[in-house]
């Protein structure tokens, strides 16, 4: 306990840049400030250590905001090495290659959205000609293109990797994914419209399905051949766990960073501590961690600069 560390007040100054703001977070002493500054410094060690295979864990809501910019940046440059993600991240990244979402508010009048095909996720606006009709007019023919190329039994990661191949677009995450053959893994791959569009496409093509055991496969070999692992984990549901979960195999985590609004006290796996995971195993006890209790389209903004500074990069 570093008790006899006085606390600091902020020096605001004109100019001043958001990794200046976060390094004085750490002095600050204050909640969940303090926690976002070491949030950075883990995830810029985690980031530089050469021998750590490092997992970027995150849902789909995020990628309909800006925060896509980010996500995009981190997988452009390399600083990943899997990702474990969810189906709405392929359905906003894909769609808003190709449409725009919108500014709304959180307290429309969702039968009034509803009536003019106006889709509301929390205060983005997603009309329906950029959401399920655009991804269908699009993702069909790729479908096509990929059967005709001799895919059957491909694996998430490899459908996946399949689609960014047949992209144009370096705005898009899945892209950059594809460029620089970082994996992308969706094991609720069902679960959204893209999935939606696979379950159209099989209606024709009962030869062609996503083979979601050659994914654990692949994960299995990334993990088993990690010396030191590592996350950064975005709010919580099935990417969330199924990052843990397979790190439990190699006796856990070695750096655990997560971003979270959810509470624990439901026990949810969303609001789960990391504390929580070092008693599964999923994390090992000594790991260096922290749980940044914040919206991640506030955090990642802030802690994003001060990482690439820490980074030299």
């Amino acid at each position: 306990m570093r008790w006899k560390t006085p606390v600091e007040d902020y020096k605001v100054a004109k100019g001043m840049t958001a990794a200046e703001l976060v390094s004085q977070m750490e002095a600050s002493g204050g909640f969940t400030g303090k926690h976002l500054a070491e949030g950075a410094n883990i995830l810029a060690e985690m980031l530089a250590d050469t021998e750590s295979v490092n997992f970027l864990s995150f849902p789909a809501c995020i990628i309909a905001t800006g925060v896509r910019g980010i996500i995009k940046d981190m997988v452009k440059r390399k600083l990943v090495d899997v990702v474990i993600t969810t189906c709405g991240m392929l359905d906003h990244d894909l769609a808003r290659i190709w449409k725009r979402y919108y500014h709304g508010e959180f307290e429309l009048d969702d039968a009034m959205l509803r009536n003019k095909g106006i889709n509301r996720l929390g205060n983005v606006l997603v009309p329906n000609e950029s959401y399920g009709i655009v991804l269908e007019r699009r993702l069909q023919p790729m479908f096509h293109d990929i059967y005709k190329g001799g895919m059957r039994r491909p694996s998430t990661r490899e459908l996946i990797q399949a689609v960014g191949e047949r992209l144009k677009d370096e705005d898009s995450i899945t892209y950059w994914a594809a460029r620089n053959k970082i994996p992308i893994f969706v094991p609720g791959i069902t679960d959204g419209a893209f999935g939606c569009q696979l379950w159209m496409f099989y209606q024709e093509h009962k030869d062609f399905s996503p083979d979601i055991l050659a994914d654990e496969q692949e994960l299995s070999g990334i993990v088993m051949g990690a010396k030191r692992s590592g996350a950064l984990i975005i709010g919580g549901g099935i990417s969330k766990h199924h990052t843990i979960w397979w790190n439990q195999f190699k006796d856990g985590l070695d750096y655990a960073i997560y971003i979270s609004t959810a509470m624990e006290q439901d026990g949810s796996l969303s609001g789960a501590r990391v504390r929580e995971a070092i008693s599964w195993g999923k994390v090992k006890p000594k790991a260096r961690y922290v749980n940044i209790d914040a919206d991640a389209t506030l955090a990642l903004p802030l802690m994003y600069p001060a990482v690439l500074d820490k980074l030299k990069l």
